[in-house]
């Protein structure tokens, strides 16, 4: 069954449809949210709640083409209002920021294979994750949300507008920025490219 025809389904109220939404879009609503909060828990808790309200709202949806941002819409959102709870949150590790292949993987010229045999490189990318962590706690919310879209879960620039309501040129502007400032934070913390690619 096509997504569309799929979705289709799940709002006459076909359980087995609604059900097959959630088994297809929970690992990457998941992922982002663990992303976005960095704990599994709150992860668990925003993907659950999210399809909670897939469930009650999917008849809202009027264009099934768009199902993507609106599904990222009502993550977001869910995200957005536990963040104001003023819970406290771990950041994405050093490999998280990294773009990935279409495999999953990050590039090879981007960071180094860990080898366990190697203990001054787990060192050296202990190091780096812990000031990767502080560096991203000076992001703001708007470029770590269109950060993880763009970058993880391979939104297009249309997608993630729809899903924020804001045009695609704010989009871009707010991911130029997101590296922007995360070059200088790391520039400070003399993290250069050369520092990501620790040989062995």
């Amino acid at each position: 069954m096509q997504n569309e025809d799929l979705i289709s389904q799940a709002q006459t109220g076909d359980s087995f449809a609604q059900g097959e939404l959630v088994r297809q879009w929970y690992p990457r609503i998941y992922n982002f949210a663990y992303k976005y909060f960095g704990k599994a828990d709150l992860a668990q808790e925003a993907a659950q709640q999210t399809f909670i309200a897939m469930h009650h709202k999917i008849n809202q949806l009027n264009d099934c083409s768009k199902f993507k941002s609106w599904i990222y819409t009502i993550v977001t959102n869910i995200c957005r209002q536990e963040s104001r709870k003023g819970k406290r949150h771990r950041w994405l590790s050093f490999d998280q920021l990294l773009p990935q292949n279409d495999d999953g993987n990050s590039p090879d010229w981007e960071v180094s294979i860990p080898n366990e045999n190697n203990p001054e490189q787990t060192y050296l990318q202990g190091e780096l994750g812990d000031i990767l962590t502080k560096c991203l706690q000076q992001l703001s919310k708007d470029q770590r949300e269109v950060l993880i879209m763009k970058e993880y879960e391979g939104l297009k620039f249309r997608e993630i507008a729809e899903a924020l309501s804001v045009s695609e040129n704010t989009v871009k502007s707010r991911l130029y920025y997101a590296f922007s400032h995360m070059r200088k934070l790391l520039a400070k913390e003399n993290i250069t490219e050369k520092s990501l690619r620790y040989e062995n």
